[in-house]
Protein backbone atom coordinates (compact mmCIF):
# COMPACT_ATOMS: atom_id res chain seq x y z
CA UNK A 1 0.00 0.00 0.00
CA UNK A 2 3.24 2.06 0.59
CA UNK A 3 4.34 1.93 -2.53
CA UNK A 4 0.81 2.31 -4.08
CA UNK A 5 0.32 5.58 -2.17
CA UNK A 6 4.10 7.24 -3.28
CA UNK A 7 3.44 6.10 -6.61
CA UNK A 8 0.12 7.73 -6.38
CA UNK A 9 1.47 11.00 -5.30
CA UNK A 10 4.48 11.36 -7.91
CA UNK A 11 2.38 10.53 -10.37
CA UNK A 12 -0.21 13.09 -9.57
CA UNK A 13 3.29 15.49 -9.49
CA UNK A 14 3.63 14.96 -12.41
CA UNK A 15 -0.22 15.09 -13.72
CA UNK A 16 -0.58 18.76 -12.65
CA UNK A 17 3.05 19.71 -14.05
CA UNK A 18 2.07 18.50 -17.25
CA UNK A 19 -0.67 20.67 -17.35
CA UNK A 20 0.95 23.56 -16.48
CA UNK A 21 3.87 23.16 -19.45
CA UNK A 22 1.14 21.62 -21.85
CA UNK A 23 -1.21 25.03 -21.56
CA UNK A 24 1.31 27.19 -22.83
CA UNK A 25 3.42 24.33 -24.69
CA UNK A 26 6.40 27.50 -24.49
CA UNK A 27 10.17 26.72 -23.15
CA UNK A 28 11.66 23.34 -21.88
CA UNK A 29 11.32 23.40 -18.57
CA UNK A 30 14.70 22.66 -16.45
CA UNK A 31 15.03 19.18 -15.67
CA UNK A 32 14.75 17.47 -12.30
CA UNK A 33 16.91 16.31 -10.77
CA UNK A 34 17.51 12.43 -11.41
CA UNK A 35 15.65 10.23 -8.46
CA UNK A 36 17.05 8.45 -6.49
CA UNK A 37 16.82 4.45 -7.10
CA UNK A 38 15.28 1.73 -4.98
CA UNK A 39 17.73 -0.94 -3.66
CA UNK A 40 18.88 -3.48 -5.72
CA UNK A 41 18.23 -1.30 -8.84
CA UNK A 42 20.90 0.53 -11.49
CA UNK A 43 20.23 3.32 -14.46
CA UNK A 44 21.29 4.19 -17.70
CA UNK A 45 20.67 7.86 -18.49
CA UNK A 46 20.73 9.23 -21.90
CA UNK A 47 20.74 6.45 -23.89
CA UNK A 48 20.85 7.60 -27.87
CA UNK A 49 17.68 5.29 -29.22
CA UNK A 50 18.68 6.79 -32.78
CA UNK A 51 22.12 6.52 -33.98
CA UNK A 52 23.67 9.88 -34.44
CA UNK A 53 20.23 11.56 -33.98
CA UNK A 54 19.03 14.50 -32.44
CA UNK A 55 20.13 15.49 -29.15
CA UNK A 56 16.26 14.67 -27.57
CA UNK A 57 16.21 11.03 -29.31
CA UNK A 58 17.32 9.55 -26.18
CA UNK A 59 15.89 7.54 -23.16
CA UNK A 60 16.45 6.80 -19.40
CA UNK A 61 16.14 3.20 -18.61
CA UNK A 62 15.78 1.47 -14.96
CA UNK A 63 16.79 -2.03 -14.43
CA UNK A 64 17.87 -4.68 -11.89
CA UNK A 65 21.39 -4.47 -10.96
CA UNK A 66 22.00 -7.99 -10.90
CA UNK A 67 20.70 -11.24 -13.55
CA UNK A 68 17.32 -12.22 -12.69
CA UNK A 69 15.95 -15.40 -12.71
CA UNK A 70 13.63 -14.62 -15.53
CA UNK A 71 13.22 -11.31 -18.12
CA UNK A 72 10.68 -8.67 -16.63
CA UNK A 73 8.07 -6.96 -18.38
CA UNK A 74 8.55 -2.93 -19.34
CA UNK A 75 6.94 0.03 -18.15
CA UNK A 76 7.37 2.85 -20.75
CA UNK A 77 6.50 6.31 -19.65
CA UNK A 78 5.67 9.21 -22.21
CA UNK A 79 5.95 12.48 -20.97
CA UNK A 80 3.83 15.23 -21.34
CA UNK A 81 4.01 19.26 -21.97
CA UNK A 82 1.88 19.97 -24.97
CA UNK A 83 4.84 18.18 -27.44
CA UNK A 84 7.03 21.03 -26.75
CA UNK A 85 8.12 21.00 -23.35
CA UNK A 86 8.47 18.62 -20.72
CA UNK A 87 11.48 16.27 -19.71
CA UNK A 88 11.54 12.53 -19.46
CA UNK A 89 13.57 12.71 -15.80
CA UNK A 90 10.24 12.74 -14.25
CA UNK A 91 9.20 8.71 -14.07
CA UNK A 92 5.97 7.93 -11.87
CA UNK A 93 6.83 4.34 -12.84
CA UNK A 94 9.69 4.16 -10.52
CA UNK A 95 8.36 2.63 -7.74
CA UNK A 96 7.12 0.09 -9.99
CA UNK A 97 10.91 -1.15 -10.17
CA UNK A 98 10.54 -3.29 -6.98
CA UNK A 99 7.12 -4.88 -8.00
CA UNK A 100 9.19 -7.03 -10.79
CA UNK A 101 8.88 -4.56 -13.78
CA UNK A 102 11.72 -2.48 -15.78
CA UNK A 103 10.91 0.95 -16.23
CA UNK A 104 12.21 3.90 -19.22
CA UNK A 105 11.73 7.21 -19.79
CA UNK A 106 11.39 8.25 -23.55
CA UNK A 107 12.18 11.56 -24.42
CA UNK A 108 11.77 13.11 -27.97
CA UNK A 109 11.45 15.96 -30.59
CA UNK A 110 9.43 18.76 -29.44
CA UNK A 111 6.59 20.78 -32.09
CA UNK A 112 9.01 23.61 -32.36
CA UNK A 113 11.71 21.54 -33.58
CA UNK A 114 9.93 19.04 -35.71
CA UNK A 115 5.54 18.55 -36.70
CA UNK A 116 4.11 15.47 -36.32
CA UNK A 117 4.86 12.40 -37.16
CA UNK A 118 8.30 12.86 -35.57
CA UNK A 119 6.96 12.54 -31.94
CA UNK A 120 5.71 9.23 -32.57
CA UNK A 121 8.12 7.98 -35.27
CA UNK A 122 10.64 8.82 -31.75
CA UNK A 123 8.69 6.86 -29.43
CA UNK A 124 8.33 3.75 -31.92
CA UNK A 125 12.08 4.03 -32.45
CA UNK A 126 12.51 3.95 -28.43
CA UNK A 127 10.56 0.86 -28.46
CA UNK A 128 12.24 -0.91 -31.05
CA UNK A 129 16.01 -0.03 -29.30
CA UNK A 130 14.56 -1.60 -26.10
CA UNK A 131 13.54 -4.45 -27.72
CA UNK A 132 16.45 -5.30 -29.35
CA UNK A 133 18.86 -4.59 -25.82
CA UNK A 134 16.14 -6.93 -23.88
CA UNK A 135 18.65 -8.84 -22.78
CA UNK A 136 20.52 -6.29 -21.60
CA UNK A 137 18.61 -4.51 -19.48
CA UNK A 138 16.45 -7.70 -18.19
CA UNK A 139 13.34 -7.31 -20.44
CA UNK A 140 10.97 -9.91 -21.67
CA UNK A 141 10.30 -8.55 -24.61
CA UNK A 142 6.92 -9.79 -25.09
CA UNK A 143 5.16 -8.11 -22.42
CA UNK A 144 5.94 -4.16 -22.88
CA UNK A 145 3.12 -1.48 -21.43
CA UNK A 146 3.39 2.12 -22.31
CA UNK A 147 1.74 5.27 -20.27
CA UNK A 148 1.87 9.01 -20.61
CA UNK A 149 0.02 11.90 -19.35
CA UNK A 150 -1.51 14.45 -21.48
CA UNK A 151 0.24 14.62 -24.47
CA UNK A 152 1.83 11.67 -23.14
CA UNK A 153 -0.91 9.96 -22.86
CA UNK A 154 -1.79 10.59 -26.46
CA UNK A 155 1.50 9.71 -27.92
CA UNK A 156 0.96 6.36 -25.20
CA UNK A 157 -2.60 6.15 -27.28
CA UNK A 158 -1.18 6.25 -30.95
CA UNK A 159 1.79 3.65 -30.24
CA UNK A 160 -1.28 1.33 -28.94
CA UNK A 161 -3.55 1.79 -31.70
CA UNK A 162 -0.58 2.51 -35.03
CA UNK A 163 1.76 -0.17 -33.24
CA UNK A 164 2.66 -2.49 -35.80
CA UNK A 165 0.86 -1.18 -39.01
CA UNK A 166 3.96 0.55 -40.40
CA UNK A 167 1.72 3.52 -40.23
CA UNK A 168 4.77 6.00 -39.93
CA UNK A 169 8.44 5.67 -41.35
CA UNK A 170 10.31 3.84 -39.42
CA UNK A 171 13.61 5.61 -38.26
CA UNK A 172 16.42 4.53 -35.98
CA UNK A 173 17.18 1.03 -37.30
CA UNK A 174 16.23 -2.45 -35.59
CA UNK A 175 13.92 -2.60 -38.28
CA UNK A 176 13.39 -6.24 -37.13
CA UNK A 177 11.78 -5.57 -33.73
CA UNK A 178 8.23 -4.94 -33.67
CA UNK A 179 7.01 -1.46 -32.03
CA UNK A 180 3.36 -3.25 -30.97
CA UNK A 181 2.86 -2.85 -26.81
CA UNK A 182 0.92 -5.31 -24.83
CA UNK A 183 -0.96 -2.31 -22.66
CA UNK A 184 -1.57 1.41 -22.19
CA UNK A 185 -2.71 3.53 -19.97
CA UNK A 186 -3.70 7.02 -21.20
CA UNK A 187 -4.01 10.08 -18.75
CA UNK A 188 -6.24 12.08 -20.43
CA UNK A 189 -4.48 11.77 -23.75
CA UNK A 190 -6.19 13.78 -26.79
CA UNK A 191 -7.96 11.19 -29.65
CA UNK A 192 -8.91 13.12 -32.24
CA UNK A 193 -7.73 15.88 -33.66
CA UNK A 194 -10.75 16.55 -36.15
CA UNK A 195 -13.56 16.86 -33.35
CA UNK A 196 -11.29 18.36 -30.54
CA UNK A 197 -12.74 22.08 -31.41
CA UNK A 198 -16.60 21.09 -31.75
CA UNK A 199 -16.41 18.85 -28.25
CA UNK A 200 -14.52 21.60 -26.19
CA UNK A 201 -17.01 24.11 -27.54
CA UNK A 202 -20.17 21.89 -26.60
CA UNK A 203 -18.78 20.83 -22.98
CA UNK A 204 -20.46 23.38 -20.73
CA UNK A 205 -19.28 22.16 -17.67
CA UNK A 206 -15.89 23.86 -18.68
CA UNK A 207 -14.44 27.02 -20.13
CA UNK A 208 -11.95 25.97 -23.09
CA UNK A 209 -8.30 28.27 -23.01
CA UNK A 210 -7.01 27.88 -25.74
CA UNK A 211 -7.78 30.08 -29.10
CA UNK A 212 -8.00 27.96 -31.51
CA UNK A 213 -5.40 27.54 -34.72
CA UNK A 214 -3.63 30.35 -33.30
CA UNK A 215 -0.88 28.95 -31.57
CA UNK A 216 -2.72 26.28 -29.69
CA UNK A 217 -0.42 23.21 -29.38
CA UNK A 218 -2.46 20.94 -30.93
CA UNK A 219 -2.24 23.04 -33.95
CA UNK A 220 1.05 23.41 -33.58
CA UNK A 221 2.19 19.98 -33.44
CA UNK A 222 0.63 19.16 -36.91
CA UNK A 223 1.50 22.78 -38.74
CA UNK A 224 -1.98 22.72 -40.06
CA UNK A 225 -5.72 23.92 -39.19
CA UNK A 226 -7.99 21.99 -36.80
CA UNK A 227 -10.73 21.32 -38.34
CA UNK A 228 -9.81 22.31 -41.75
CA UNK A 229 -7.05 19.59 -42.91
CA UNK A 230 -8.47 16.18 -41.90
CA UNK A 231 -6.23 14.04 -43.03
CA UNK A 232 -3.71 15.62 -40.61
CA UNK A 233 -5.84 15.14 -38.11
CA UNK A 234 -7.03 12.10 -38.99
CA UNK A 235 -3.27 10.76 -38.95
CA UNK A 236 -2.61 12.12 -35.40
CA UNK A 237 -5.57 10.88 -33.88
CA UNK A 238 -4.93 7.56 -31.90
CA UNK A 239 -9.13 7.19 -32.93
CA UNK A 240 -8.20 6.60 -36.73
CA UNK A 241 -5.98 3.16 -36.03
CA UNK A 242 -8.23 1.65 -33.79
CA UNK A 243 -8.64 -2.41 -34.53
CA UNK A 244 -9.46 -5.04 -32.74
CA UNK A 245 -6.10 -6.12 -32.72
CA UNK A 246 -5.35 -2.94 -30.16
CA UNK A 247 -3.84 -3.78 -27.03
CA UNK A 248 -6.48 -3.45 -23.72
CA UNK A 249 -6.77 0.21 -22.74
CA UNK A 250 -6.73 2.05 -19.25
CA UNK A 251 -8.08 5.64 -19.86
CA UNK A 252 -7.76 8.14 -16.74
CA UNK A 253 -9.75 11.31 -17.48
CA UNK A 254 -11.08 13.82 -15.35
CA UNK A 255 -14.95 15.80 -16.47
CA UNK A 256 -13.82 19.33 -15.75
CA UNK A 257 -10.63 19.14 -17.92
CA UNK A 258 -10.43 22.62 -19.59
CA UNK A 259 -7.33 21.65 -22.38
CA UNK A 260 -8.59 18.46 -23.40
CA UNK A 261 -12.11 17.54 -23.27
CA UNK A 262 -13.35 14.71 -21.55
CA UNK A 263 -15.43 13.52 -24.55
CA UNK A 264 -12.22 12.91 -26.29
CA UNK A 265 -11.26 9.71 -24.06
CA UNK A 266 -15.50 8.97 -24.37
CA UNK A 267 -15.25 8.63 -27.79
CA UNK A 268 -11.86 6.26 -27.97
CA UNK A 269 -13.04 4.06 -24.84
CA UNK A 270 -16.31 3.45 -27.26
CA UNK A 271 -14.72 2.75 -30.24
CA UNK A 272 -12.25 0.45 -28.73
CA UNK A 273 -15.18 -1.53 -26.91
CA UNK A 274 -16.65 -1.68 -30.48
CA UNK A 275 -13.78 -3.10 -31.89
CA UNK A 276 -13.87 -6.09 -29.03
CA UNK A 277 -10.54 -4.17 -27.22
CA UNK A 278 -10.70 -4.64 -23.72
CA UNK A 279 -10.44 -1.01 -22.55
CA UNK A 280 -12.00 0.23 -18.93
CA UNK A 281 -12.73 4.71 -18.57
CA UNK A 282 -12.26 5.93 -15.26
CA UNK A 283 -13.93 9.30 -15.32
CA UNK A 284 -12.70 11.16 -12.24
CA UNK A 285 -15.44 13.64 -11.41
CA UNK A 286 -14.57 16.91 -11.24
CA UNK A 287 -10.90 16.40 -11.94
CA UNK A 288 -9.76 19.20 -14.47
CA UNK A 289 -6.15 18.32 -16.10
CA UNK A 290 -4.45 16.92 -13.58
CA UNK A 291 -4.96 17.33 -10.17
CA UNK A 292 -5.05 15.41 -6.72
CA UNK A 293 -7.72 12.84 -8.23
CA UNK A 294 -5.19 11.50 -10.18
CA UNK A 295 -3.13 10.65 -6.87
CA UNK A 296 -6.08 8.76 -5.02
CA UNK A 297 -4.83 5.15 -3.89
CA UNK A 298 -7.69 3.49 -5.43
CA UNK A 299 -6.51 5.37 -8.73
CA UNK A 300 -2.72 4.12 -8.08
CA UNK A 301 -3.94 0.90 -6.64
CA UNK A 302 -6.44 0.37 -10.61
CA UNK A 303 -3.63 1.18 -12.52
CA UNK A 304 -1.10 -1.32 -10.39
CA UNK A 305 -3.87 -3.96 -11.13
CA UNK A 306 -4.27 -3.20 -15.06
CA UNK A 307 -0.52 -3.83 -16.04
CA UNK A 308 -0.18 -7.04 -13.60
CA UNK A 309 -3.11 -8.21 -15.45
CA UNK A 310 -1.87 -7.60 -19.01
CA UNK A 311 1.91 -7.66 -18.72
CA UNK A 312 2.28 -9.96 -15.39
CA UNK A 313 -0.48 -12.35 -16.05
CA UNK A 314 -2.16 -11.90 -12.28
CA UNK A 315 -6.02 -12.63 -12.29
CA UNK A 316 -7.67 -8.80 -11.75
CA UNK A 317 -11.29 -7.55 -13.08
CA UNK A 318 -10.69 -4.26 -13.93
CA UNK A 319 -13.73 -2.24 -14.30
CA UNK A 320 -14.35 1.59 -13.52
CA UNK A 321 -14.33 2.92 -9.99
CA UNK A 322 -17.43 4.43 -8.46
CA UNK A 323 -17.46 7.80 -7.77
CA UNK A 324 -16.88 7.66 -3.99
CA UNK A 325 -13.57 6.55 -4.72
CA UNK A 326 -12.18 8.90 -6.88
CA UNK A 327 -13.78 12.09 -6.18
CA UNK A 328 -11.44 14.60 -3.71
CA UNK A 329 -13.69 15.60 -0.66
CA UNK A 330 -13.54 19.60 -0.23
CA UNK A 331 -11.68 20.39 2.65
CA UNK A 332 -13.92 20.66 5.63
CA UNK A 333 -14.64 24.59 6.79
CA UNK A 334 -12.42 26.16 8.99
CA UNK A 335 -14.36 26.67 12.51
CA UNK A 336 -15.81 30.14 13.27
Amino acid sequence: MRTSRRFAIVLAILCCWAAITGSDGLAQQPAPQRPQLPKGFVAEYDVKYVPDGDGAQALDIYFPEGQTDKPLPLLIWIHGGGWSAGSKSGLPYLNQLPRGYVAASIEYRFSQKAVFPAQIQDCQAAIRFLRANAKKYGIDPQRVGVGGGSAGGHLAALVGTSGGKKAFPAIGGNDDQSDRVQAVCDIYGPANFWTVVKQADEDMDVKNIFKWNNGDPYSKLIGAKLGEDKEKCDAVSPVHYVAKDSPPFLILHGDRDALVPYAQSVVLSDLLAKAGVEVTLQRLPGAGHGGPAFGLPAVAKLTNAFFDKHLKGVEAKIEALPDSEVTVKPPAPAPK
